[in-house]
């Protein structure tokens, strides 16, 4: 039997070592999610957004993983080449100090 990958996703969230970890990477994700939804808005495919950046579709795809921070001047071309206006914001941190 398989278990969906929400379903146990759920269940490690009860482990610390794995809440702890999930949650430390949680902001790259969302800034992941941010670029991805940006390029489906325009409809565009990394391909495209990389020819408007002046890179590769591989660099894309890297920036879109998450896995790699990517410079503000970065950020900004990929705003620029999905027709995006990129907003940088400070927020709060969570009174456990997370």
């Amino acid at each position: 039997m398989t278990i969906p990958a929400k379903k146990r996703h759920e269940e490690w969230m009860n482990d610390p070592t794995y809440r702890e970890a999930y949650e430390s990477i949680a902001p790259e994700f969302e800034m992941a999610r941010e670029l991805i939804a940006a390029r489906a808005r325009v409809g565009l495919s990394q391909a495209e957004v990389a020819v408007r950046m002046g890179t590769t579709q591989s660099v894309v795809a890297r920036i879109e993983s998450g896995r790699q921070k990517p410079s503000t001047r970065t950020l900004e071309r990929y705003a620029q080449a999905t027709g995006s206006i990129l907003k940088i914001a400070l927020v709060p941190a969570p009174k456990d100090g997370t």
